[in-house]
């Protein structure tokens, strides 16, 4: 069998929808409330939020790890915008669709086709969004840095 790690979150209820989410070792708890749309408040992190920042999250990460083990060291910047649409169906509200938007940022034009191929990969390899059952979309873009 292969390994195995475990991450626990703690959520707790404060007041109205509001509440903190916390994990041990993490000095900072997040305060967070249900969308307005689903009458919570306006201009706070939402559950809908933290799925959608994983994602984007998995993604730089995996993104870096993969350019390091493959030595690219084109890289200036990467960025990353994810659209996660949430749908009513049968049975509820789910995420029906994530739409992944890297843009990175190389030095050289010769590298714009490997960037695109890394950018591919980590989207396959990002282990949040392989775990989910939403359609999943990349729509990737490499720019080439324009020299200062």
């Amino acid at each position: 069998m292969g390994a195995e790690y475990r991450y626990t979150v703690n959520g707790s209820w404060t007041v109205g929808r509001r509440g903190f989410a916390s994990a041990a070792g993490v000095p900072q708890a997040i305060e967070f409330s249900a969308p307005p749309e689903f009458k919570g408040e306006p201009e706070m992190w939402t559950p809908e939020h933290f799925f959608t920042a994983a994602l984007a999250a998995c993604f730089v990460s995996t993104f870096r790890a993969i350019a390091e083990y493959s030595k690219f060291e084109d890289m200036v910047a990467l960025e990353v915008d994810v659209e996660a649409v949430l749908r009513k169906e049968e049975g509820g509200f789910r995420f029906v669709e994530v739409i992944t938007k890297p843009v990175l940022t190389i030095a050289s034009a010769e590298d714009e086709e490997r960037g695109f191929k890394l950018l591919e990969k980590a989207d396959k390899a990002c282990l949040v969004s392989r775990s989910i059952n939403a359609e999943r979309r990349l729509e990737a873009k490499v720019l080439v840095a324009t020299p200062v």
